[in-house]
C-alpha cells in the first residue's frame, strides 16, 4: 500500500494523460468511468465515479505497481486547502472508515474546489 503520510508522494498536476486512463481499464466495474486523472514524477491518482485509485509505481524499470482503492463509499469527510500567494501547493485530506486520513498534495494551478465537487458528487 502507499505510504499517504508521505506527502512528497503525491505532488501531483492534472493530466490528461490516456496512458492512465489504459492502466486502470482492467480494473473498473460495470458503469465505473474515469473523471480526472494527477500524476506526480512515477506514481499517479485516477478518481472515477466510484473511487480513486492510486498507483504507485516500483522499481528501477516501473513495471511493478500497486494499485490501491478508496472507494468513495467509505469517505466519512474531507478538507480542500487551494493554494495561495506565497503556498503555490494544495491540499486535499480525506478521511476514510477503516483506514484514516489520506492526504493529496497537488502543484498549483489544480482547481480543487471543482475536486471537491467530484468527491461530494460520489460521495453524499
Amino acid at each position: 500500500m502507499i505510504d499517504f503520510e508521505n506527502g512528497s508522494v503525491f505532488k501531483l498536476k492534472l493530466t490528461d494523460d490516456p496512458g492512465f486512463r489504459d492502466e486502470v481499464a482492467p480494473l473498473l466495474v460495470d458503469g465505473e468511468e474515469v473523471a480526472l486523472t494527477f500524476e506526480g514524477v512515477r506514481d499517479f491518482i485516477v478518481f472515477t465515479n466510484k473511487r480513486i485509485i492510486a498507483v504507485n509505481v516500483q522499481g528501477i524499470t516501473g513495471r511493478k505497481k500497486d494499485y490501491t482503492t478508496l472507494p468513495f463509499s467509505k469517505v466519512q469527510a474531507y478538507s480542500v486547502e487551494t493554494d495561495g500567494l506565497m503556498d503555490n501547493d494544495g491540499e486535499l485530506d480525506l478521511w476514510f472508515s477503516g483506514l484514516g486520513k489520506v492526504r493529496f498534495e497537488f502543484k498549483e494551478n489544480v482547481d480543487l474546489p471543482a475536486v471537491a465537487k467530484h468527491i461530494a458528487a460520489c460521495s453524499l
